[in-house]
């Protein structure tokens, strides 16, 4: 087996740059869907169903993608095709989502954003899945730390610009933030836009800058033997329940994990609006298009993207502070700090009205909507080490060969906790929490700390081939 050369620094970059247009796409999805679909009619209560589609578009494409991807080569690559059509595809739904209305004629307006939504994240699945193969195909396992950390720097800047991004445009630029009830505002609109053609240009840069390594030299540096056939058992559904039949014993370890982590963050992205609109604004239960909601909405905007920030500046050093103390304390650190995070939201509510210079601009806030930045923190760190160190402790664990049907595979821990989450969420809100969104906030702090402790459990594997 030859070794695998090591990459450059700007090697590792171009080899993740996609990831910062995809995230954007995430990034706008993850703090304007609930609100999109609230202006289009969405009850409160029934916004943990439609977010299902995520979840369910990623169990069922990434493993097929994944597989697919280990099977192909042409002359974009290995990976490369199902990156770059995927992006094609989400940066076109990412363009219809907010214009719903448009389809009126047609079928309800909901009925046609929800359907787009569920295109664009099954879209994003097909870009995203073969991307996690992509850096552990090009990146040699002592690199592997530095590759993730550059990826989840990455991911964590593109959800900064995203999640900016209506703010920016309605009190910098002056777009309209309110439209009309079964409407989205301008606001929301172009910034669906500009993130829409942002994925498209970075997965285009990903694409055509990575060469990816050709078969005969893929399988040189991975100690693969291309004369060998392929087993007939492996194909068809029948091979692939026999491939979970050999799934490796750290996967199994760290579902535990990802699942308290995944049902906590499917629970952010659902009701954050809700939360800031209810806790900080002080808006009724029923409201879903006032002003003072829509100014929720941006604002939850700047509070993802304050998530992000810190996950990228930690993302920074994660790599170095990985190497010295250990994949596995970085991670269950890193959740508890985000389970703190969630329980601290309860502590900030209401306040006075204060006059806020961010940005070129000046805006009028709740005081206790700037603190809310302080909890961020600890989010941005569980979300950094989330996005980076279960694939960097799983990677060394799983055979070449197979890398990307199981990381495919891999996505049933992320979609799995997610439709849970879905079908019970509201269920809670409803039920448990008499439609106070800011518990759900709570929840999601103690599913992170029930994850930290489920790290403690995880073994981690030499590298195989």
């Amino acid at each position: 087996m030859k070794k695998q050369p090591r990459l450059n620094f700007w090697q590792i970059w171009n080899v993740s740059f996609g990831f910062l247009g995809i995230q954007m796409g995430f990034a706008l999805q993850g703090a304007n869907v609930s609100r999109i679909l609230s202006n289009l009619g969405a009850d409160l209560h029934h916004l943990s169903l439609f977010w299902l589609a995520a979840p369910v578009m990623g169990l069922i494409v990434q493993p097929i993608v994944g597989g697919a991807s280990d099977r192909t080569w042409n002359r974009l690559g290995r990976r490369g095709p199902y990156i770059f059509g995927g992006a094609i595809v989400a940066a076109l739904a990412m363009f219809f989502l907010p214009n719903a209305g448009i389809a009126v004629y047609v079928m309800p307006a909901l009925v046609f954003g929800a359907l787009m939504f569920a295109i664009m994240d099954g879209s994003f699945n097909i870009t995203m899945q073969p991307f996690r193969a992509l850096v552990a195909d090009m990146v040699p396992s002592e690199q592997r730390n530095l590759g993730y950390s550059v990826q989840s720097f990455l991911i964590n800047t593109g959800a900064v610009l995203g999640s900016i991004l209506p703010f920016v445009l309605t009190n910098v630029l002056g777009v309209a933030n309110v439209a009309p009830d079964g409407e989205v505002p301008s606001s929301v609109v172009w910034s669906f836009y500009i993130g829409g053609g942002a994925l498209l240009l970075s997965v285009i840069w990903t694409v055509f800058r990575t060469k990816e390594y050709a078969p005969k030299e893929y399988a040189e540096y991975k100690g693969l033997d291309l004369t060998k056939k392929k087993d007939p058992s492996e194909k068809g559904v029948m091979g692939f329940f026999r491939l979970l039949k050999q799934t490796p014993k750290t996967m199994l370890q760290l579902a535990i994990v990802q699942f308290f982590s995944w049902f906590a963050l499917y629970l952010m992205w659902v009701y954050t609006t809700s939360a800031v609109a209810q806790h900080i604004w002080g808006c009724p239960i029923s409201d879903t298009s006032s002003k003072a909601y829509q100014d929720a909405g941006n604002w939850v905007g700047i509070l993802f993207a304050g998530y992000s920030l810190f996950a990228a500046i930690f993302s920074i050093f994660m790599s170095r502070i990985a190497t010295k103390i250990g994949r596995k304390t970085v991670y269950s650190v890193s959740l508890l700090l985000g389970g703190l995070g969630f329980l601290s939201t309860l502590m900030f509510s209401g306040g006075d009205m204060i006059h806020l210079n961010l940005l070129i601009t000046q805006v009028v806030v709740p005081s206790s909507a700037v603190y809310w930045l302080i909890p961020m923190v600890g989010v941005g760190i569980a979300w950094a080490a989330i996005l980076a160190m279960p694939y960097a402790i799983l990677s060394d664990s799983l055979p070449a060969d197979k890398m990307g049907i199981f990381m495919g595979i891999f996505n049933f821990t992320i979609a799995g906790p997610q439709i849970v989450s879905g079908f019970v969420g509201g269920p809670i809100l409803k039920e448990f929490f008499n439609g106070e969104a800011i518990y759900v906030l709570v929840l999601c702090g103690v599913c992170m700390i029930l994850g930290a402790i489920s790290v403690m459990f995880v073994k981690q594997a030499k590298a195989v081939n």
